[in-house]
């Protein structure tokens, strides 16, 4: 449900990227804003693992220095039929975790310090079961081509913006369509990152039916984000950015979110109750 959930988001997505476009250079001047847009995306899509574990200070660990962590997940990786992740832990006492890579081939599964203090063994192999969902499905992949569209959205939006209001239109049917097209170019912009906020929340609830089925323990998840919920409302994550906030299992950014519209993450108290469905077998 979730999958088919995203594919209509895209689809919605496409249209008004379409819809935007028309309003300057016809397909032309959409095409290089497209282009411009992927660029930039697929560039931080191909490095996004160097960056963001560079960003958070994350350190690559052996087996040696972490015998415990770095066999689970091993064993939850060759459960979920994925080769070895690299492993990296953040010295950060915030609770919590990502995965990164722009494959499987080229996955990491970074944790903080303090998730490693605070979870128990089954908890944290429910994290790390949702982390590799992730993994599995390309989420980094989908999340990267769900920014290059709002970017170009963004873009093209601001250039008709600039467009309309200087091209003085000289009849009541001329300033009818500018305002028109003004009003397209202030919604879409906003409607497109609402899309986009939409894809993530679905993706995290199909990674949590995925850590569930890997894991073997939907229980142990609901208990970990309940966990992790408490921990980051405690010891809020100070050096966490917008750009990353959604690759985190439980949002960072919770503590200075306004609004719960423009979250990246669905409610936990929503994820915890669909979790206990599954474990009940009513999912």
């Amino acid at each position: 449900m979730n999958g088919f959930k995203t594919v209509i988001l895209m689809t919605v997505m496409m249209v008004l990227f379409i819809l935007v476009g028309n309003l300057i250079g016809g397909q032309s001047g959409m095409m290089v804003a497209f282009l411009i847009s992927l660029v930039m995306n697929f560039g931080s899509y191909w490095f996004s693992d160097k960056i963001v574990l560079k960003m958070y200070r994350a350190q690559e660990v052996t087996r040696e220095q972490y015998p415990q962590l770095y066999d689970s997940i091993e064993n939850l990786a060759m459960k979920a039929e994925l080769p070895m992740p690299k492993v990296y832990v953040m010295e950060n006492p915030t609770p919590n975790a990502f995965a990164t890579g722009r494959d499987p081939q080229h996955s990491a599964v970074a944790v903080t310090t303090g998730i490693l203090s605070l979870l128990k063994r089954e908890e944290l192999e429910g994290v790390i079961s949702h982390e590799l969902t992730h993994v599995k499905n390309r989420d980094i992949l989908v999340g990267t081509i769900a920014a290059t569209l709002v970017g170009t959205i963004t873009f093209i939006a601001r250039m008709a913006g600039w467009a309309a209001m200087f091209s003085g239109g000289r009849n009541e049917r001329d300033r009818g369509n500018v305002f028109s097209d003004l009003a397209l170019i202030i919604i879409a912009p906003i409607a497109a990152l609402l899309i986009q906020m939409a894809i993530s929340r679905s993706r995290e609830y199909m990674a949590d039916e995925g850590g569930a089925q890997i894991s073997g323990n939907p229980l142990a998840l609901a208990s970990a984000l309940n966990k992790l919920q408490q921990g980051n409302k405690l010891i809020p994550m100070t050096n966490a950015g917008t750009s990353s906030s959604h690759m985190f299992i439980v949002n960072p950014l919770s503590g200075k979110s306004l609004m719960k519209l423009f979250s990246t993450h669905p409610p936990i108290e929503e994820r915890i109750a669909r979790l206990q469905e599954i474990a009940a077998g009513r999912r």
